[in-house]
């Protein structure tokens, strides 16, 4: 079984919507332990009422140090809950701080982040705000893996959410949250079932026994797939490449 280490900095919604659903009998993973930079994190108090291990790493002791002094600490503490850079995956749910480089390589293609826009559009902070200033038609959400730069990493998943002509940044940002709270922890499945592989820029998605290296059109023809995307019309898969945040 694959263990999950969650970094989240605030409330932790999408990290109790990934530990709800590993819970689930037949998951092939659990949320193994939760971290975060902030010691009062609602975040921490979320996961202990579900019975998840929580952890407090305190990032100001090491604020204006090198990234990794802090990076380290963390590290340690997901290595004693099973989750390591060979056997283990890492989600940065809200996570306000940017992992350094040497943490990325210590997890390579095992840390997962998402981000509240279709990315490569509106990257970085506000991503919600950035879509109703564009006068963007469509946002919604991206979850990929993650490596040195900000908001850069191969795509696994995306959720289009249709922009409203009343919509503020508050209205498509709560819209986009409930995307969220469906795509990521589907993306963590798929990787927990071996069904990602990383590959330059792009992720190939095995499904039903075959590679899929096409847009997510194509890769519905299955009908493993086409059942899934009925499911859930909301999440688009992308077999295609594209930081913290939830």
């Amino acid at each position: 079984m694959l263990n999950v280490g969650v970094l989240a900095s605030g409330r932790g919604s999408n990290m109790a919507a990934i530990a709800r659903a590993l819970a689930r009998p037949g998951s092939p993973a659990r949320c193994a332990v939760v971290v975060s930079d902030r010691p009062g994190a609602p975040a921490l108090a979320a996961a202990e009422r579900m019975g998840v291990p929580a952890v407090a790493v305190d990032s100001s002791p090491h604020r204006g140090a090198d990234r990794w002094e802090h990076d380290r600490r963390v590290a340690a503490v997901l290595r004693r809950h099973g989750v390591t850079g060979r056997g283990g995956l890492v989600c940065l749910a809200g996570y306000m701080r940017i992992v350094s480089p040497r943490f990325v390589r210590r997890y390579k293609n095992r840390i997962m982040n998402i981000h509240p826009a279709l990315l490569p559009a509106f990257p970085g902070l506000d991503a919600q705000g950035q879509a109703v200033e564009y006068g963007a038609r469509v946002s919604g959400c991206t979850v990929h893996f993650v490596d040195d730069g900000v908001d850069t990493g191969p795509v696994i998943l995306q959720a289009p959410v249709a922009v409203r002509g009343g919509d503020t940044r508050e209205t498509l940002a709560a819209r986009i949250l409930r995307a969220e709270h469906r795509a990521y922890p589907r993306a963590v499945e798929m990787f927990a079932r071996g069904m990602l592989r990383v590959s330059g820029r792009r992720v190939v998605v095995s499904d039903a026994g075959r590679s899929v290296h096409a847009p997510a059109k194509r890769a519905a023809h299955s009908s493993r797939s086409s059942a899934f995307w009925r499911r859930r019309s909301s999440v688009s898969g992308a077999c295609h490449s594209g930081r913290p945040m939830a």
